[in-house]
């Protein structure tokens, strides 16, 4: 896993990781900007977080992965059809911003691969506050799932741990921005 972690470190570095102030979703200021798409839509970048996500999730147990649109549209992807090749498929779905609005006018996409009341994890690229992440988690319980484990690929360190840590949840990272940071050089 080191090797991979290293791999990818250079790459979101590379094409996710911008320094110079800017104001982030939750309206905070910050020194660094981190456009984790960038990286999830890159061939290797793709392969290198599904690969480490599906790492992350060997024995826990869930049925699948999911993830508030977009930011976790490529992630929950790249785990999905890489869980298959390893011969454990993980089917993927997708959490709307606003409810479909027509037909079933549901907020989650994919469900028709999942049983009532599975167990599943929730994927993110960045957390800062914790804000989507927990809409995700309503959604998802409201709609009759498990919130089972909560993964992203950068922690800014910012209180959204100690968000979900409050609403009974844990958060695993394939990052923090020190860690990034380090394994990059």
């Amino acid at each position: 896993m080191d090797d991979l972690k290293r791999r990818l470190a250079r790459l979101l570095l590379n094409l996710s990781y911008v320094e110079g102030e800017v104001t982030l979703t939750s309206g905070r200021k910050s020194d660094y900007y981190f456009d984790c798409k960038q990286t999830a839509l890159h061939p290797e970048g793709g392969w290198l977080i599904g690969s480490l996500f599906l790492e992350m999730l060997q024995g826990k147990g869930v049925a699948g992965v999911g993830g508030m649109t977009l930011g976790a549209d490529p992630l929950v992807s790249a785990v999905s059809v890489l869980s298959y090749e390893k011969n454990c498929p993980l089917p993927a779905f997708i959490i709307r911003k606003q409810s479909k609005g027509h037909g079933t006018n549901q907020f989650l996409e994919g469900m028709k691969n999942f049983a009532p009341g599975s167990r599943v994890a929730l994927l993110e690229d960045v957390v800062t506050t914790g804000g989507t992440l927990l809409t995700s988690v309503e959604r998802v319980r409201e709609a009759g799932y498990e919130v089972d484990s909560v993964l992203c690929v950068l922690d800014r360190e910012e209180g959204g741990r100690e968000r979900l840590a409050d609403a009974g949840l844990s958060l695993d990272a394939i990052f923090t921005r020190a860690e990034l940071l380090a394994a990059g050089k």
